[in-house]
């Protein structure tokens, strides 16, 4: 395997358990119970254009890891996260995905970040016969009884999307309209935004434009969607591409509202907007970061005391995730089998992770999750 592509908890700041957790020696007389250390494979962007969102949570899902063992250093159950960088290329993460699980013996695949390469991982899981856990804003299909080996800790697109249409709804918005990327995410959005708005009958988007990252189209696109003119744009997007288009149509004349999907990430838009971030609403499906009202944030910014992280929604999400899978892992027990593992994570429909629901076999919808739409003013302030 190209070791170069490989990211060791030391290039963050923190040091990956390297196969470590054994039981220690004791009394002669003592049992101890059988050592166990748990693979979790992780393909995630540590580079290219979702870099920021990837970091960030990738750095949860190490804080939660060293936690975990050191938690349960005495009984020797151990978690090990290896992380390798796909630069959200859905290639890279489909041949991560096979050196996670041929080579390195991966337990399960963890923590995809992107809908084009969580499918790549979940296709990779089911051939190898194990599961794919928590991928980060993979598509709604995988939620679909043909995917039994994927568990979400994220609610799925569709629920975001209600949320969102349903707003506009309320305040009177039914000119409609959706930007996105040309790509398994923007597409992946334009459905469940499509189906939203026909629940809430609400007809037909008002404009619609898929844009590819590169090649200078983005102009002529929203040109297109300002010719209808819309009351609300909902954009399916990374940073880029939704910075950008909210520019250029203010440029335009513009002053209608807009709406983004979580993966944008507040923080990667909000470094290359700044101030221009004022009034956006953006979905958010875990817990603010900086508020320990929440048992699991508390827990989480507890862990960031001892680290050299910053608190951010995507941390919050991949602390969260690697405590489900602990969980599971723990709820499975040391002799656990890829099978019994994955009838344990279909029985968690309702696991509490510290004043936070999850159910990891939610279907398409999950009525009982929360999802906050969140405003972000000039100067950074969050506002519900």
């Amino acid at each position: 395997m190209d070791r170069s592509r490989r990211l060791w908890l030391g290039q963050a700041g923190a040091a990956l358990l390297m196969g470590g957790g054994l039981a220690r020696v004791g009394q002669a007389q003592t049992a101890r119970p059988a050592a166990r250390t748990v693979i979790l494979g992780q393909s995630v962007p540590l580079t290219g254009a979702a870099s920021e969102i990837g970091l960030a949570f990738a750095a949860g899902c190490r804080l939660y890891a060293t936690q975990f063992n050191d938690a349960n250093a005495a009984s020797g159950l151990q978690l090990k996260l290896l992380q390798l960088d796909d630069g959200y290329d859905a290639q890279r993460a489909a041949a991560n995905a096979r050196n996670l699980l041929v080579n390195d013996k991966a337990d399960m695949l963890f923590g995809f970040v992107g809908t084009a390469s969580s499918q790549a991982g979940a296709a990779a899981a089911a051939q190898q016969g194990t599961v794919l856990f928590a991928p980060f804003a993979a598509a709604d299909s995988l939620r679909s009884a043909s995917h039994p080996n994927v568990f979400h800790v994220r609610p799925s697109m569709a629920d975001e999307a209600v949320k969102m249409v349903r707003q506009c709804a309320t305040v009177g918005q039914t000119r409609i309209a959706l930007v996105g990327d040309d790509d398994a995410m923007g597409r992946a959005g334009l459905a469940a935004v499509q189906q939203a708005m026909s629940e809430q009958k609400l007809g037909p988007l008002a404009a619609q434009a898929l844009v590819p990252a590169a090649g200078g189209k983005l102009d002529e696109a929203l040109a297109d969607v300002m010719k209808a003119a819309p009351q609300a744009v909902v954009l399916v997007s990374l940073s880029g591409t939704t910075a950008e288009a909210i520019r250029k149509l203010r440029k335009s004349g513009y002053s209608g509202n807009f709406m983004a999907f979580s993966i944008v990430g507040i923080d990667p838009l909000y470094a290359t907007l700044g101030k221009d971030i004022r009034g956006i609403v953006i979905a958010q499906v875990v817990p603010s970061p900086r508020s320990a009202a929440t048992p699991i944030v508390k827990e989480y910014l507890a862990a960031l005391d001892s680290s050299d992280q910053a608190a951010s929604y995507e941390g919050l999400e991949g602390f969260i995730a690697a405590k489900a899978a602990g969980e599971a892992v723990r709820r499975a027990g040391r002799a656990f089998t890829p099978a019994s593992l994955q009838r344990v994570m279909a029985a968690m429909t309702d696991c509490d992770v510290g004043g936070f629901r999850l159910n990891l076999r939610p279907g398409l919808r999950d009525p009982q999750r929360t999802i906050d739409l969140i405003s972000i003013t000039a100067d950074g302030r969050v506002l519900r």
